[in-house]
């Protein structure tokens, strides 16, 4: 048996001022493996369509620009932070998700959040009714060329699978600039209802308790205090930074413990050379003491002696 790969560019789709047909994989590929009448096997690059990208099939390679690869890792890592010590919480990026609603195919959300998992598996399409637990949350970071759907389609049919919250972290394009905005549609009685944004244009996520803004034209979370939360990046660099002042406060520390054993070494080699001093004092005093005592005994006796030697002199 022999493996061949082949491409296939037989669907041209019209989207906007290009054709897919222009560049067939601006929305990524599919391998589809073909077994042949001679026994051969051939594996064949489709190109996929926008629809493909609204409802994808597992194995699906869907590309993406840094700028949404970067904000959505910044998600995944501030959410997941965020449910850390809830075991039953489960963050999940590009992971395809198969609804319990049968007029609804699958999707292929960039973040969503679900609380109450009963145990965590290696998903590649998290099935909602097999699950018995549905999103809290979903996050959708537009490109250029599907914003559209993100905006329309799938706000209609994430409202329809009844998610409580959709946020779109929403790239637009005026006057050759590109400009960042959140929009947030949460659940009520009749369909999705505009989150209205604080005084800072900021969204509040319930689910996990935190802000979310647009700040200098780029995505930011924020705790309920409003302080930002860093990326992966300032993390280190902030840990790095602790580090250096820690292997700078041990540094100092270690010399002021060799500047207090000096310190004390001195202080007790000067106590000992004040004992030492005090001692010879005392041994001084002591001494000064015995002659005193000795010159008076020999004064005594010399007078004695005196006293003797004129009574045998019989003298008065």
């Amino acid at each position: 048996m022999r493996w061949a790969v082949t491409t296939t560019l037989d669907r041209p789709v019209e989207t906007g001022a290009t054709t897919q047909a222009e560049d067939p994989f601006r929305y990524g590929w599919r391998y589809v493996r073909r077994e042949l009448s001679d026994g051969n096997v051939m594996t064949e690059q489709i190109p996929l369509t926008l629809e493909d990208v609204l409802h994808p099939q597992e194995g699906d390679q869907v590309t993406h620009s840094d700028a949404h690869q970067r904000r959505c890792v910044y998600l995944f890592n501030v959410f997941s932070a965020c449910v850390r010590n809830d075991p039953s919480a489960v963050v999940l990026h590009d992971v395809r998700i198969a609804w319990d609603v049968p007029e609804l195919k699958a999707h292929g959300p960039d973040l969503m959040v679900m609380f109450g998992v009963r145990e965590r598996q290696n998903w590649s399409t998290f099935d909602v009714a097999a699950e018995g637990v549905r999103p809290a949350l979903i996050v959708e970071v537009t490109s250029p060329e599907t914003s559209d759907i993100d905006r329309s389609t799938k706000l209609e049919e994430y409202d329809v699978a009844t998610v409580p919250l959709y946020i779109i972290v929403d790239t637009i394009r005026r006057r050759g600039q590109t400009f960042l905005r959140l929009l947030g549609y949460r659940q009520a009685e009749v369909a999705y209802e505009a989150l209205p944004p604080d005084e800072r244009g900021w969204l509040w996520i319930e689910p996990l308790r935190l802000w979310m803004g647009v700040q200098d034209n780029e995505l930011f979370c924020y705790d309920e205090d409003g302080v930002q939360i860093g990326t992966y990046n300032d993390v280190v660099e902030a840990l790095e930074s602790e580090r250096e002042t820690l292997a700078t406060e041990r540094e100092m520390l270690a010399a002021e413990r060799e500047a207090l054993a000096a310190e004390r070494a001195a202080r007790a080699e000067a106590e000992a050379q004040a004992a030492r001093e005090q001692a010879a004092r005392a041994e001084a005093e002591a001494q000064a003491a015995r002659e005193q005592t000795a010159r008076a005994e020999a004064e005594t006796r010399l007078r004695e002696l005196e006293a003797e030697l004129r009574r045998l002199r019989g003298e008065p």
